[in-house]
């Protein structure tokens, strides 16, 4: 059913034939109208994990002061004028709110049409609430959090019974300097008020919010790069200067690359750094100094003594290498975690074409899988063989699943992770 074509023409119609589907699939029968599928994936979700379809859960709110505490800190504080001068108006004139919320689904901002946040107060859609999927059911908050893309929830579309009197439409947040989750911007309303391009409006603003951020990331670079010019100009051999994340703001005695695989938390010393080998790590202005010690070693393989590819924790997938001279972690895209995650599962190796089959069911796609093969090696080249791809064999690699088998990798529709979804075992 195109839900938001049926819902433009008979609102009333559409939440009611919703309804009966929602009805009906929470009964375990079938119905000649099927929810459209990142609904049904969401409430697969949901009826795994225990929220209640018929009583609304309200989490306890966060007080004042750690919502307070929470909007200094957030990134999104940065880009709120770009969600209100894109949302607010219209929203208000539409009988909507702009809610945006963190990563975690904490509500930290809520403006709109007064008589809708009042509506809003009656279901706890307010400052402080935690509107995480798991915690409340499907909804234009929580859902586009997981699935990491713009989703919007019609009528009885929300798992919890309570929220069928609305319509919301969200969009994920993220940082473009490492692609993790920041929060989401939703727009929501009363039923009556649901628009078919509303997902698309919401959607073309938080990519303008993610532009605002990349181009607040590029000043940062510039004004780090003035800082370093004089620095790097004094030395001899290969150097960078890198911002707190390891994007490169100026080099000197060795081709330019655009991000350098820094520890999460770095402290001055003596580092390996892929690409770089053993290094010297200074703080230099907002960022840091790295300076090659030997330029003629190669990468010690031998140094790494373990790799360990973190699934364990939603949207938050990570690969940390740890050796002698300390460790360093990388946080994984979702098509990363996915192929590291297929590297890890075959000892041996795959193709390039045995990937594509993996990842996409054709292994003809062999062109997309070694363009994001090349991204993995530049961070994680030192540690990875090709024809076939594969780890290397002196090194350790360790895999932390999910709790939740059904956990693993949620937004991957990759053949080899569904299937192997069913006896993923448990965290170790």
């Amino acid at each position: 059913m195109n839900v938001p074509q049926l819902a433009a023409v008979d609102a009333a119609r559409a939440a009611r034939v919703l309804n009966e589907v929602r009805d009906a699939r929470l009964a375990g029968r079938r119905t000649r109208t099927e929810p459209r599928p990142v609904i049904e994936q969401s409430w697969e979700r949901m009826l795994r994990s225990g929220v209640d379809p018929e009583h609304g859960f309200r989490s306890r709110l966060l007080s004042s002061d750690e919502v307070r505490r929470r909007r200094e800190q957030s990134p999104l504080r940065q880009v709120l004028p770009v969600l209100r001068e894109g949302l607010l108006s219209v929203a208000d004139l539409a009988h909507h709110i702009m809610v945006v919320a963190d990563e975690e689904g904490r509500v930290l901002w809520r403006e709109g049409c007064s008589p809708v946040l009042r509506k809003a107060d009656r279901i706890g859609f307010e400052p402080g609430a935690d509107w995480g999927e798991s915690v409340v059911g499907t909804n234009g908050v929580g859902t586009p959090a997981v699935v990491r893309r713009p989703v919007q929830v019609f009528a009885a579309e929300h798992f919890v019974r309570a929220h069928a009197a609305w319509t919301c439409a969200g969009a994920p947040i993220t940082d473009p300097r490492n692609g993790r989750l920041l929060g989401v911007v939703d727009v929501s309303g009363p039923l009556e008020t649901m628009h078919p391009a509303t997902l698309a409006w919401v959607d073309s603003v938080a990519k303008l919010a993610e532009a605002r951020l990349r181009e607040r990331h590029l000043g940062s670079l510039e004004r780090l790069r003035a800082v370093a010019a004089p620095v790097l100009s004094r030395l001899s051999g290969r150097a960078a200067a890198v911002d707190a994340d390891g994007w490169t703001a100026a080099v000197t005695g060795m081709p330019y690359v655009s991000r350098i695989a820094v520890p999460k938390a770095p402290s001055p010393g003596r580092r390996w750094l892929p690409t770089f080998g053993v290094c010297s790590i200074e703080p230099l202005a907002d960022g840091w100094l790295v300076r090659s010690v030997d330029e003629t070693a190669e990468p010690p393989l031998r140094d790494a003594t373990r790799i360990v590819l973190d699934l364990s924790r939603a949207r938050r997938w990570s690969v940390t290498v740890s050796g002698d001279t300390g460790s360093w972690s990388h946080e994984l895209s979702p098509r990363h975690a996915e192929l590291l995650y297929l590297l890890a599962a075959h000892h041996g190796g795959r193709s390039a074409a045995e990937l594509a089959e993996d990842m996409f069911g054709d292994p003809g796609r062999t062109v997309t899988v070694r363009a994001e093969m090349s991204r993995v090696r530049r961070y994680l080249g030192g540690f990875l063989e090709h024809r076939p791809y594969r780890f290397c064999e002196d090194v350790e690699v360790d895999v932390l699943f999910p709790t939740d088998p059904q956990s693993l990798l949620p937004h991957s529709s990759a053949p080899t992770v569904m299937k192997n979804r069913t006896s993923a075992p448990q965290q170790r």
